[in-house]
């Protein structure tokens, strides 16, 4: 009988992340890999800041942006989150797809700017906000529809690198 991560490395369902680990994962990341599609239909993808809340993933750009243009045109999007840079053990990661929408409402962004610069510059929170706030800033909303795909190396013996069960 084969044994993931000690002598088979072909089926990973048993170390799929679970839901815990996925919202730990979340919560510990502040970056995502944004996938969208190109005017070509080639695959894309940028590193965006996010922040999760309201059971949304909530991300800005300039509206000119190639990932904003793409959102426009076909709202399916792919988030690719890592443990990477996080104290996270392990090797983690989880890739969601959602359903994107382009915000331009001075509602949203007023919220959405000083909860993002609290989340990602608590030491000066008001000075990032700020920077935000320019004329073609839109703010874009994720809402999850499933999770594609997920990782989590610690349930594998040797985190997944070979090794003894522990």
């Amino acid at each position: 009988m084969s044994r993931v991560g000690i002598d088979d490395n072909e089926n990973l369902e048993s170390v799929r992340a679970s839901e815990t680990g996925r919202a730990e994962l979340i919560a510990a990341q502040t970056e995502c890999t944004f996938a969208f599609t190109t005017e070509a239909g080639w695959p894309a993808g940028v590193v965006m800041s996010y922040l999760f809340t309201r059971d949304r993933f909530w991300l800005t750009a300039a509206a000119g942006r190639a990932h904003v243009r793409g959102a426009v045109r076909d709202p399916r999007v792919t988030l690719v989150i890592s443990n990477a840079g996080t104290a996270l053990p392990g090797r983690r990661m989880v890739s969601i797809r959602g359903t994107a929408t382009v915000h331009r409402e001075a509602s949203v962004k007023s919220w959405f700017y000083s909860e993002f610069a609290q989340h990602l510059a608590p030491d000066d929170p008001d000075a990032f906000a700020a920077l935000l706030d320019s004329p073609e800033r839109v703010v874009l909303e994720v809402e999850p529809v499933r999770v594609a795909v997920s990782h989590d190396s610690t349930k594998m013996p040797g985190d997944g690198r070979g090794g003894q069960v522990r």
